[in-house]
């Protein structure tokens, strides 16, 4: 008998790649889907790989949820907060899959990145786990890529300085960087056609529309374009951001770490549309050789790519621009620092809308249904 699998949240930007992927894989052939809504219920539903599915549910509806065997969830944290211990308590013992953030750290969920830790999600669905939650994007990004150090427990410790774009927070806040760049480009366009122009000059009128009172930034609430932000998130109380504070968090809990590896730095937003990119300094546990170091990241997983530490191979492949729309994960800028021989560098990116979001919770719903991991 086929699995019924509830799809929440799947028009938002997350659920969207979700769906694209599904489509792609096809992996609705697997299971029977039911698609809900929070505010158009009953209207009509998708249609993939040719076939419709039916008019939309209600998301909220407790009595048509816990029918389900598995849901799947792209809603956010206030749908889940509202939803999901209501469900539980009307006696649901399915399963739950999860974009938002709000289970991850309890004690009955397990943090899903098949890649990294396949043995722990199959031994928590052993011992009756129900509750399996996609990581916080940078984190899962982080450990893909350096996948092969982690496995082999070399690390030490580790600082990072994430380089995160405006979709990380979200489709408005991607909506309002074009905003941003739509007025600078207007507020230049005619001095851009002058060649006299005094490119100072030109910088100035960048800044002052920018600082403007019309300039849009309801959502960022400073300037993005031409700019960055050095704090992503709420403040903690060690004076972190909660992003800092998820690095080392998410990534020991994943990990199943008995010690937990010291992970800190500073997340910061940038200008780029999509894509997260990210600079390590890591202490390893033991010198060992830069071949050596590049043979255990480039052998983890088949996603990884160790991009040579040379100029054209690092802005070809090694940018936003490069791996958006794919699962790729490179990691490259991989040398032994000067401040000791166990201490090296790295850097990274990938598209935090696929592994850093949509993917794990793909991969895990094949999991459950009895797919084959592609």
């Amino acid at each position: 008998m086929r699995n019924s699998v509830g799809l929440v949240g799947w028009r938002g930007m997350v659920g969207s790649v979700l769906m694209e992927r599904m489509e792609k894989e096809n992996d609705f052939s697997s299971f029977n889907p039911v698609f809900f809504s929070t505010s158009q219920i009953h209207e009509e539903g998708p249609t993939f790989n040719g076939k419709y599915y039916g008019n939309l549910k209600n998301a909220y509806d407790i009595d048509i949820l816990k029918e389900l065997d598995i849901i799947v969830t792209c809603q956010g944290s206030e749908y889940t907060n509202k939803i999901y211990y209501k469900l539980r308590k009307s006696g649901w013992k399915g399963y739950w899959i999860d974009a938002a953030s709000y289970l991850r750290m309890k004690k009955e969920s397990v943090i899903v990145l098949d890649p990294i830790n396949l043995s722990a999600i199959h031994q928590a669905i052993d011992n009756n786990c129900k509750t399996f939650i996609g990581g916080n994007c940078t984190v899962s990004l982080m450990l893909l890529s350096l996948g092969g150090l982690f496995s082999k427990k070399l690390i030490d410790w580790m600082t990072v300085s994430t380089y995160q774009a405006a979709s990380g927070s979200g489709a408005s806040h991607m909506v309002e960087l074009l905003m941003q760049m739509n007025a600078v480009c207007k507020g230049i366009s005619s001095d851009l056609k002058n060649p006299a122009k005094s490119i100072l000059k030109i910088e100035k009128k960048i800044n002052k529309i920018s600082l403007s009172d019309g300039f849009p930034t309801n959502c960022f609430h400073v300037p993005l374009v031409g700019n960055l932000i050095p704090w992503i998130d709420v403040k903690t109380e060690d004076g972190r951001s909660k992003e800092e504070w998820k690095i080392q968090s998410e990534a020991n809990k994943i990990l199943l770490s008995k010690k937990n590896i010291p992970i800190d730095g500073l997340c910061v937003r940038i200008g780029s549309l999509r894509c997260h990119s990210q600079s390590f300094v890591i202490k390893l546990k033991k010198d060992i050789s830069l071949s050596e170091i590049e043979k255990i990241l480039s052998h983890h997983n088949r996603w990884t790519r160790l991009i040579p530490n040379d100029v054209d191979a690092t802005i070809k492949n090694l940018t936003p621009l490069s791996v958006t729309g794919t699962l790729f994960t490179p990691v490259g800028r991989v040398r032994k620092l000067n401040i000791g021989k166990k201490y090296i560098s790295a850097f990274t990116v990938g598209d935090q809308l696929l592994w850093g979001a949509a993917e794990p919770l793909r991969r895990m719903l094949k999991i459950l249904v009895n797919q084959k991991l592609d």
